[in-house]
């Protein structure tokens, strides 16, 4: 008997599936567009004062696909989206798919060199930017990648009210090559692209993820993959048309994308939008919008915990709280509770797995390993088969630790043009998550160890093989390893070390200056420590469990 209830997998739009089961015509189109026959003049976005309706963010969506087909966008073509929690996102992704394409999702924070990479692989040919990211990054990167189109749009639109915590350094950007969002709504309202169709096993999107191996993959997340994780989170967090969502998490992540998008697309419910995460500002539209619902990383949690501006009434309507990306300390959830009555449920899962396939229901609690103090990251969602395996590939008993294996209808087919990685990583549809855990006797499932020289900083993944990459563009440096080091807020940060090349200098602050402007914000070192040589093997190989064992907690 499992510890929780299994539901039947219930499609809003086609009742009665079976659990377990992705209909041929489950697809995130015909999702939202049955939201927009439910429920048109409910609101579909909230942001800062705008109210942007199930129906307008239809005819939005419509001018844009019509845009994008009339200036020859097919079918499976990529578009780019580059831009922070702001409601043209929601537009572009679901203008992409009415299109016929495939969304592209890119992390704001990403420089030069990353967003030529992503653009490069993905092969998009249109990108859908903020102003100042096309000015400061993407103008210099476009011209050595597919893109043919680039539209731009500002942060500063779809507002009513301003906020000068948010908005008071940013301003609108000539951008020369591109065509203005607002010109391409005005210019094709009230078109619409030909009707197209999709099935489950078609790409919805592509999240980059760097997984195991290092360079970043594009995870072909499907329609099916994709619809049925949002129905995982509407049946296990307890979800209805009356919740109202916060979009906490990044929207080009995937909790966002699934977590945040789907779902409110699913209920028919608000997505509630503060353009990036600023504690003050979250705690203040949380309870201005009576959000009911929020799931991202424990740090954002932490931090409108600890804001001096937090109050009880503040989070009195967030009821359903869940917490993925990073360890959660149990700590945090009981002064979390103490403070504002409210339990914080864990949430596992990856890009590949398109967001959940581990949660710990609404209701109940996640229990503590006695041993080490973990906190449970739940049970297996409906539909989905989880097993620890040792390093033979058999099935390790409870309570034993080996790698965590993942099969169900959320795991994606495959990485973007990278048959390789695919096999490695998904075998006879099992994927191998390369995370280390265990399950205890009662199928509650905890997470021991990380992927082996992957750093989780507050939930984003770093590949140290990128950083170190950057720091060997230096002249000074003469090698370099990095690793993840202990940090009581981020629970690890990045650490550099480096050796020097003889009769050079320089400066940590200067080479974390260095890494800072080549790097997204979450990647480049918060330390940097110099030694006269880094411990290698007899082959000459840099070893990083050396320097590992280094750092103190």
């Amino acid at each position: 008997m499992s510890i929780y209830d299994e539901k039947p997998w219930l499609n809003s739009y086609a009742p009665g599936q079976p659990a377990g089961i992705v209909p041929e015509h489950a697809d995130a189109l015909s999702m939202f567009r049955s939201a927009v026959a439910r429920s048109p003049d409910a609101d579909a976005i909230r942001y800062f004062g705008t109210r942007i309706s199930y129906r307008a963010l239809d005819a939005l969506s419509d001018a844009l696909a019509a845009a994008l087909v009339d200036r020859g966008f097919g079918r499976g073509d990529r578009v780019a989206l580059y831009l922070q929690n702001v409601p043209q996102f929601v537009i572009g992704l679901i203008a992409t798919w009415k299109a016929g394409g495939v969304a592209v999702s890119v992390n704001p924070m990403n420089r030069h060199r990353e967003l030529e990479l992503l653009l490069t692989d993905s092969g998009a040919c249109v990108l859908l930017c903020l102003e100042t990211l096309y000015r400061d990054v993407a103008a210099a990167v476009v011209p050595r990648t597919s893109v043919r189109m680039v539209i731009t749009t500002s942060e500063l639109d779809d507002r009513s009210r301003d906020d000068g915590r948010l908005f008071a350094n940013v301003e609108r950007v000539a951008s020369d090559g591109a065509i203005p969002l607002s010109d391409l709504l005005a210019g094709f309202r009230g078109r619409a692209p030909p009707e197209v169709a999709f099935s489950a096993s078609d790409s919805a999107f592509l999240t980059y993820t760097s997984g195991t191996t290092g360079p970043p993959k594009g995870a072909m997340n499907s329609h099916g993959n994709f619809v049925y994780n949002c129905q995982v989170y509407r049946d296990w967090c307890g979800l209805g048309a009356a919740d109202v969502v916060l979009g906490l998490a990044p929207l080009f992540h995937i909790t966002g994308l699934v977590g945040h998008i789907g779902v409110a697309l699913l209920l028919g419910a608000p997505l509630v939008l503060t353009y990036r995460f600023e504690p003050a500002v979250v705690l203040e539209t949380i309870r201005d919008e009576h959000a009911t619902f929020a799931v991202g990383a424990i740090t954002a949690f932490i931090a409108m915990m600890n804001h001096p501006d937090a109050r009880t009434e503040n989070l009195a309507t967030l009821r359903k709280v869940f917490s993925g990306g990073a360890p959660i300390p149990p700590a945090v959830i009981k002064t979390f509770r103490e403070q504002f009555g409210h339990y914080i449920h864990s949430v596992y899962g990856l890009t590949e797995t398109t967001s959940p396939s581990h949660i710990v229901p609404v209701g109940a609690e996640a229990p503590v390993d006695e041993a080490s103090g973990a906190l449970s990251v739940g049970v297996p969602v409906y539909g989905t088969t989880v097993r620890i395996v040792g390093e033979d590939g058999q099935d390790l008993p409870a309570g034993e630790a080996g790698e965590i294996v993942t099969t169900g209808p959320q795991v994606i087919a495959g990485y973007w043009n990278k048959p390789e990685e695919t096999a490695h990583a998904i075998r006879d549809g099992r994927f191998h998550t390369g995370d280390v855990g265990y399950m205890d006797q009662r199928g509650w499932f905890y997470i021991v160890d990380r992927k082996k020289d992957q750093i989780n900083a507050a939930g984003y993944k770093v590949w140290p093989r990128e950083v170190e990459d950057v720091l060997y563009e230096h002249d000074a440096v003469l090698e370099a390893a990095v690793v993840g080091a202990p940090d009581p807020y981020r629970g690890e940060t990045v650490k550099a070390f480096i050796s020097l090349r003889p009769g050079r200098s320089v400066t940590p602050d200067a080479l974390i200056l260095f890494c800072k402007q080549r790097l997204a914000a979450y990647k480049y070192p918060r330390i940097v420590e110099v030694l006269d040589e880094l411990p290698k093997t007899v082959t000459g190989k840099i070893l990083r469990r050396e320097l590992r064992a280094k750092q103190s907690p």
